[in-house]
C-alpha cells in the first residue's frame, strides 16, 4: 500500500557552501529524492542507466550557466546516496520526457491591495497526486546570497518560493507558444531567480538564459514591484498590472504576441474560467485582502471541475502556497487547500 499523504509538509534546512547545501539537503530528503528518481524511471520507461545518460547530456549547459548549482547537485547526490547524474535528472525533470502537463493558478497582489500593506503572492500547484508524498519545504542559507525558502519535491533545488530580499516567484505551465528546444530546464533558473534582489535582475536573467520550454511567472521584489513574465524559448514577454494593483495567471498566454487562438487551443480547457474566477475574487476584496482571504480563494470550487482547487483528472492540487515576503514567511497546504490546514514556515 502507498504511504499515507502527509498532514503538512516537512521543512528541511541547510546552510554553508553550495556543496554543503546540497549534501545537507540530500541527507534530510534522501527517501523523497530516491523515490523521485524511481518515479522518473517509471513514467519515462527508462532504466537507471538510460536516465543517467539522458541527464548527462544537460551537464554542459548547467556548467555554462550555473556552475555553482552543479556543485550543489554534486553535494545533493552525496547526501542522498545517489549518483551525480541522478541528482541532475531530478533537476531536469520535465525536459527529459513524458512528464504530464501540469496546471496551476498563480497570483501576485501589490501593497495597496492588502489589509496589512504587504505583497501577497502564491499559487495552487496542480500535478500528479504522487508529488504530495515527495514534497517538502526547503530553507537554504547560502554564503553571500539571500536566504531562500521553497516548496519543492524530490531533490529539486529550484521551485516555487521567495528569498530574504523580498523577491518571490510562483509559476504555471503554458499551452502552445514557441517550439521547445534543447536548452536549460526551468528548475535551476527558478533557483537563480531567487539569487536576485530586484525584479530588473530577474528579467535580465530570463533574457539571458536560453530556456527549453515556455512557463509563466508571477513576480515581486522587496521594493514593492510586481510583474508577470511569460518566459519562452524566444525570450520573455512581460505583463504589468496597468494600475490594477494585482496580476493573476493560469495556463494560457496573455501577452499579445502569443495570445492567439492556435496557442489557446493547445492550453488547458479549464484555464480561462479559473483565471476569470481568480480575477473576480481578488477584485471583490481588493484593498482589504488577507492571507485568510487567499486561503479561501485557493479552496474555491466554483465551476468544478474547472475550479481553482482542482480534484478531478490527472492533475489535481497538491499544494496551496501563499507567501508574505516582507514578513519572511510562507503558508503551505499539503494537498487540496479545501481539505488541509495551511502550515506557516518562516525564514
Amino acid at each position: 500500500m502507498p504511504a499515507p499523504l502527509p498532514a503538512e509538509y516537512p521543512v528541511y534546512r541547510a546552510a554553508g557552501s553550495y556543496r554543503e547545501l546540497g549534501r545537507q539537503h540530500g541527507e534530510q530528503a534522501s527517501a523523497r529524492i530516491r523515490a523521485h528518481v524511481d518515479y522518473l524511471c517509471l513514467t519515462q520507461k527508462l532504466s537507471r542507466e538510460k536516465l543517467r545518460r539522458k541527464a548527462l547530456r544537460f551537464q554542459p549547459l548547467f556548467e555554462r550557466h550555473c556552475p555553482h548549482l552543479v556543485e550543489e547537485m554534486r553535494g545533493l547526490g552525496e547526501g542522498a546516496g545517489i549518483e551525480f547524474a541522478e541528482a541532475l535528472a531530478v533537476n531536469i525533470r520535465g525536459e527529459m520526457g513524458q512528464v504530464k502537463d501540469e496546471g496551476c493558478t498563480t497570483f501576485v497582489i501589490g501593497k495597496r491591495g492588502t489589509a496589512a500593506g504587504g505583497i501577497l503572492v502564491g499559487q495552487n500547484s496542480d500535478m500528479n497526486t504522487e508529488n504530495i508524498r515527495l514534497g517538502y519545504v526547503l530553507h537554504l542559507k547560502p554564503r553571500n546570497k539571500p536566504e531562500v525558502m521553497l516548496w519543492t519535491f524530490g531533490g529539486m533545488i529550484g521551485y516555487h518560493g521567495m528569498n530574504s530580499a523580498g523577491v518571490a516567484h510562483f509559476a504555471n505551465a503554458l499551452g502552445g507558444g514557441p517550439a521547445g528546444r534543447f536548452a536549460m530546464p526551468h528548475y535551476p533558473v527558478k533557483r537563480m531567480m531567487l539569487e536576485c534582489e530586484r525584479l530588473e535582475q530577474v528579467v535580465e536573467l530570463l533574457e539571458r538564459i536560453p530556456l527549453a520550454s515556455s512557463g509563466n511567472y508571477v513576480l515581486c521584489d522587496g521594493a514593492g514591484a510586481i510583474l508577470d513574465a511569460e518566459a519562452t524559448p524566444a525570450g520573455p514577454q512581460l505583463l504589468r498590472d496597468q494600475g490594477a494593483g494585482f496580476l493573476a495567471h493560469t495556463n494560457h498566454f496573455l501577452a499579445p504576441r502569443y495570445a492567439t487562438p492556435e496557442n489557446h487551443r493547445q492550453g488547458w480547457k479549464d484555464s480561462f474560467p479559473r483565471l476569470e474566477r481568480m480575477n473576480g475574487l481578488i477584485q471583490n476584496r481588493f484593498g482589504s485582502l488577507t492571507v485568510e482571504d487567499l486561503q479561501g480563494f485557493l479552496s474555491d470550487h466554483s465551476g468544478r471541475p474547472a475550479s481553482i482547487c482542482r480534484h478531478d483528472g490527472d492533475s489535481r492540487t497538491v499544494a496551496g502556497i501563499i507567501a508574505e515576503p516582507a514578513r519572511r514567511r510562507m503558508h503551505v497546504a499539503a494537498g487540496n487547500p479545501c481539505e488541509s490546514r495551511f502550515a506557516t514556515y518562516s525564514l
